[in-house]
């Protein structure tokens, strides 16, 4: 695919018919860095969720879908997969023009990624171990069969990943989706539906519905009883929302909700290596990455020559076109989000907070007008302050000084959030002891980002509720059923 782009009509996808919003509206989607129209999208209604969701409950109540064993779908699955990877190119160019992120990390981190999230998930069903429990004469063992529809909301900061990551295990455990994107970048979801019908995934089974929250989210796909879970990954906001909606019908609801993560930095640590993980943890994705070590603790006695070091580093980063294979940092995702991420350098400086490197909106003839921000560290701010204690979302860095080990551990958890963190040490005792104690739901020691999909992957606090990722997956994406059997003698 080449990097220009005809604009398309971007349409629903409920059972194995494309259309358009039942009443006719649409919004439009453009590129971030220069304000090209990417797509005409139907602006789905409660109407059109709620068709998508009977597309699904009877894809589910009356298609092959759940009755099929785990190697059948397992097939299939790695046949979208196999797609994906046929069409990396295509997909990579999609997900950078539709929401700003770089080419570099499209192509060759999150639509591989893609690919792995079905692949893992559609060999894990049949891999994963079962339970019996003999006792005398009676014989019990459980059972995993799926829940049913699933409705998938997912972000605009790692589109297909993420919407992948909800929709890989609900279909591979025998579920039915509805999968509602984020409005800022709907163009990979619909070209992924689209690989994945001609792959050979039965009609029904996932379904796609644009559009904003109160229409699609708000309404049927969160409070219709015809569902029967809810994997959302958003805004702390949105998702109280969601919960409020599903409780009427006590719908399980699996929730990541952002976090405001520290990353801790000891006096022992190897600077080659905790300065450079660092830079990628605030500045990656063009920091707009729930995440985000977007709380930099430095110990007092390094912190001089951390800082040195760090922002020097910083300060070389290329912010440009995404489409460029050496830009590091594209544009943030809208003019809101822009002001949003401006606003909170600007209350930093108003609570006392010195901006050390960035800080303004970078306008030059290499941003096309688009809304880009430059990585941006700012000091003398305590956790007290709004700045560092609420969720900014975009390329900006707070730097918190301390002294010990414990200081450096409450200040951590001092915090609503509970995401992630992130230690650097070279003591190993410290760093068994911080994660035993550590208020997150992930813990990276002398690294970042690193995944395995077995592993929980959740919050704590406002950061989520429930955890997905191998076993995890499958006790949320399935109804665990206790069987009893007296056998005869």
């Amino acid at each position: 695919m080449s990097t220009d782009i005809t604009p398309i009509a971007i349409r629903h996808l409920i059972g194995d018919t494309w259309t358009d919003a039942s009443d006719g509206a649409t919004f439009e989607s453009r590129d971030p860095h220069d304000g090209t129209l990417l797509a005409t999208v139907a602006q789905g209604t409660a109407d059109d969720g709620s068709a998508a969701i009977t597309a699904a409950r009877t894809a589910f109540d009356e298609g092959p879908w759940p009755q099929m064993s785990p190697k059948e779908r397992a097939t299939i699955l790695h046949a979208v997969a196999d797609a994906v990877d046929d069409h990396r190119e295509e997909l990579a160019q999609m997900e950078t023009r539709d929401g700003g992120k770089t080419i570099t990390q499209s192509l060759h981190a999150e639509i591989p990624r893609v690919a792995h999230n079905l692949r893992f998930f559609a060999d894990y069903v049949a891999m994963a171990a079962n339970e019996a429990y003999p006792d005398g004469d009676l014989f019990s063992y459980v059972l995993y069969p799926p829940a049913g529809v699933v409705s998938a909301i997912s972000p605009w900061n790692a589109p297909l990943m993420l919407a992948t990551w909800k929709i890989a295990p609900a279909l591979a455990f025998g579920n039915t989706a509805v999968l509602k994107p984020a409005p800022q970048t709907p163009l990979t979801a619909n070209r992924f539906a689209e690989i994945a019908l001609e792959a050979g995934l039965p009609a029904g089974v996932l379904n796609v519905v644009h559009g904003f929250g109160g229409e699609a989210v708000a309404g049927p796909l969160t409070a219709d009883p015809r569902v029967d879970r809810i994997t959302f990954t958003g805004s702390s906001a949105t998702g109280v929302k969601i919960l409020q909606a599903a409780a009427a019908n006590h719908t399980p609801v699996s929730a990541e909700m952002g976090g405001k993560s520290a990353n801790i930095v000891f006096a022992d640590a190897d600077l080659d290596v905790a300065v450079p993980m660092s830079i990628r943890a605030i500045f990656g994705g063009n920091g707009q990455v729930c995440l985000s070590g977007s709380r930099l603790l430095v110990q007092n006695s390094i912190r001089e020559e951390f800082l040195e070091r760090f922002t020097e580093e910083a300060a070389k980063l290329v912010v440009g076109d995404p489409k460029d294979a050496g830009t590091f940092m594209g544009p943030l995702i809208e003019q809101r989000h822009l002001d949003k991420v401006s606003g909170y350098v600007e209350l930093a400086q108003e609570e006392g907070g010195k901006v050390l490197v960035g800080g303004e909106r970078l306008a030059g003839p290499d941003h096309a007008g688009g809304f880009y921000f430059p990585p941006t560290i700012i000091a003398g701010l305590t956790n007290e302050s709004r700045t560092a204690r609420e969720e900014i979302f975009g390329p900006v860095e707070t730097v918190i000084g301390f002294d010990t080990e414990d200081e450096a551990l409450r200040i951590a958890n001092d915090s609503p959030y509970g995401l992630a963190g992130i230690l650097f040490t070279q003591n190993l005792d410290r760093a068994h002891r911080m994660a035993a104690r550590w208020r997150a739901g992930t813990v990276w020691i002398n690294t970042f980002f690193e995944r395995d999909l077995r592993l929980p992957f959740g919050g704590e606090g406002i950061s989520g509720l429930g955890r997905e990722g191998g076993q995890y997956s499958r006790d949320f994406f399935t109804e665990p059923r206790a069987v009893t059997m007296r056998l005869r003698g």
